[in-house]
């Protein structure tokens, strides 16, 4: 079975209780808050519940609350607004804990509050408080299962502490036990491996910090996992009341005015994060929210993600609440921002209690998971085409949609292409390429990924509002190279790396539509009449910067084109016996001794220009072309009765 046989009985027992005095609404002052009691701090019941399990044995991800939901855990009696659940169930499901006595009161409230109640479901089991956030299930995936991790809750409030069981049996899942103590409220994940606590876990867990990380990633799959200062130096040590991860490279973080003598500690935790690499290989991006202090309310980072919309508890400041909302819109594009008040005096919004503390988000069991791990961003090297690599995670266990897995590419600002993804034979891994960029090209994309139960998700889950980014490295700089084409056949090759269609283009441009041209190689032609260039013959000619090309014009022109100089040793030249039709692709004049030296020409060897020609006899060249030149090209006669290579201006043996 899924939960766990040997605590349903104890939670048929508490089930059957009643409501602890946590749940009645007139508090002492110190039960509005998120400390113990003084009878709690007596009490030696903390943890006793508690049931330690061999940890998952499977692979296991704790899912992000910036992940798809499928519901919101609350309490009722409520911590939050009535007009709060309303909002909730207009998105998701929501889930209420509330005793069976109080089940008519709490369908009462909703109606009245105009919730939508067919995405209410009561999960009927008596607490102690309304902090959901800290004793509620931490649930995971164990490979493909949902699951649910408990530990020991650092209160002792046994209503509270069964939650988690209770919630297992209720949905049908393995409730696994992990004996650290531990609360909600100093958890953040990014789904993919990396946690954040402030050292308060440190603290209630007898600073074994070997044996928390050892827990940690066993049960939760948290590596690395970040242990940083408590900067708030409060009574609650709980992370969500400085901070808060928004997506896997994002981090919101409390910034307090300068004379706050805990400012200092703020900004510690700050440049860890931005000095720190987030899951996808550069640093966090650290988002400011500013929170004034003493006794200014302003609970920003306490604020609840579901589904693409943030909940953001508003304090008793407009200028400063407004400006909160901004931060968010700012670091969420796409996000739906809605500000939340809560003036009641018996569960308002406090300091270091709010919106966060009081619900939990539950994980949709079903969701697709894009896991783009290997983000390509910063400057890559110039090539053909850039792997993009992907994991596709359909929890729901429906086959994947083959053909809706695809990378989204913009290059240099135009429209977005696609590349479908095909599988590398890696579990769940596909790879699809991005190409068509140049030198200095900016490319912005996104991963995206559907399956046959509906389920859809992309990587970053802003798509192409703010997508993943980089730039292809500077290249040479473009010369341009100046040619005239005499009336007549002109004998002509370049040292620049352009394209045949480039050539075309420049003498087209040059003749005009009555015009007319022709290029010429050893084995083929093509021709230019009534604005048109048609093939001659059945081989298709190419540009070859290894070669010479004939090009007649029908009147002398001059033409311009631009490129990027070629490496000349980059490029050898094969002669064989007879003529050939060579090229030299130099950016400078070369002497034809230096130009053939790694040739070793034999008696009898013959380079000719359109204008003259030189033999070898001997031991040098005998005639008028003593210089090789830049755009020229040449006919070289071999004696030789082998073929043999050579790169300009390279001394070296036959080959």
């Amino acid at each position: 079975m899924r939960f766990l046989r040997y605590l349903v009985f104890i939670c048929i027992a508490v089930i059957g209780g009643t409501v602890s005095i946590y749940g009645q609404e007139n508090k002492p002052d110190w039960r509005k808050l998120h400390y113990l009691s003084e009878e709690e701090m007596l009490s030696k019941e903390r943890g006793t519940l508690f049931q330690e399990t061999t940890p998952p044995s499977g692979t296991v991800r704790f899912p992000a609350e910036f992940e798809p939901m499928q519901a919101v855990t609350i309490r009722y009696p409520l911590g939050i607004p009535a007009s709060l659940v309303k909002q909730l169930s207009e998105r998701t499901k929501v889930y209420v804990i509330v005793n069976q006595s109080q089940q008519n009161s709490a369908r009462n409230t909703f109606q009245n509050a105009g919730c939508n109640m067919s995405n209410i479901t009561y999960f009927n089991m008596s607490t102690d408080s309304y902090w959901v956030r800290d004793y509620g299930p931490w649930y995971i995936f164990n490979d493909l299962e949902p699951a649910i991790v408990d530990n020991v809750y650092n209160r002792p409030r046994q209503n509270d502490n069964m939650v988690p069981i209770y919630m297992g049996q209720q949905l049908g899942l393995t409730v696994y036990g992990m004996n650290l103590t531990h609360t909600g409220g100093n958890m953040m994940e990014d789904g993919r491996g990396v946690g954040v606590s402030d050292n308060l876990i440190l603290e209630e867990n007898n600073n074994n910090e070997t044996n928390v990380r050892n827990k940690m990633r066993s049960y939760l799959g948290i590596d690395p996992y970040h242990i940083t200062i408590d900067p708030q130096g409060d009574y609650i040590a709980h992370v969500d009341c400085w901070g808060k991860l928004l997506a896997p490279d994002k981090i919101l973080i409390a910034q307090l005015p300068a004379s706050n003598s805990h400012y200092a500690d703020y900004e510690e935790v700050a440049e860890f994060f931005a000095n720190t690499n987030c899951c996808w290989g550069y640093p966090y991006k650290v988002y400011r929210v500013y929170e004034p202090g003493g006794n200014t309310l302003a609970p920003y980072t306490n604020s609840l993600i579901v589904n693409k919309t943030v909940f953001v508890p508003l304090g008793s400041n407009s200028t400063h609440n407004n400006n909160a909302l901004a931060v968010y819109q700012n670091a969420l594009p796409g996000y739906e921002i809605i500000g939340v008040t809560n003036n009641s005096y018996s569960t308002g919004w406090q300091n270091t209690d709010a919106l966060h503390c009081r619900t939990r988000g539950v994980m949709d069991f079903d969701m697709l998971f894009v896991d783009h791990r290997n983000v390509v961003f910063g400057e890559q090297p110039m090539q053909d085409s850039i792997a993009i690599t992907s994991k596709f995670i359909a929890y729901s266990g429906q086959a994947l949609k083959q053909d809706s897995l695809l990378v989204y590419y913009s290059i240099d600002g135009g429209d977005y292409q696609t590349a479908k993804m095909s599988a590398t034979g890696n579990q769940n891994e596909y790879v699809g390429y991005i190409k068509g960029f140049n030198y200095s090209s900016t490319v912005d994309y996104y991963v995206f990924g559907a399956d046959q139960s509906g389920h859809r998700y992309m990587q970053p889950v802003f798509g192409a509002v703010e997508p993943h980014h980089f730039v292809i490295e500077e290249g040479p700089a473009t010369v341009d190279q100046t040619i005239t084409f005499n009336t007549g056949w002109n004998w002509w090759s370049t040292d620049l790396d352009i394209t045949l269609e480039q050539l075309e283009d420049a003498i087209a441009a040059a003749v005009g539509t009555t015009g007319t041209a022709t290029i010429k190689s050893k084995s083929g032609s093509i021709t230019y009449a009534n604005g048109q260039w048609r093939q001659s013959g059945s081989t298709t000619m190419t540009l070859d910067i290894r070669q010479m090309y004939k090009i007649q014009t029908s009147t002398a022109c001059q033409i311009t084109l631009t490129g990027i100089p070629v490496e000349p040793s980059a490029y050898e030249i094969t002669i064989n016996p007879g003529n050939n039709w060579i090229g030299f692709p130099c950016g400078e004049s070369m002497s034809v001794t230096d130009a053939f030296s790694g040739l070793h020409p034999v008696n009898g060897d013959v380079i000719k220009s359109k204008a003259g020609s030189s033999i070898y006899q001997g031991t040098g060249w005998r005639g008028n072309v003593e210089t090789l030149v830049p755009g020229q090209g040449y006919i070289y006669q071999s004696k030789a009765t082998e073929s043999k290579a050579f790169t300009y201006g390279t001394i070296g043996d036959n080959k």
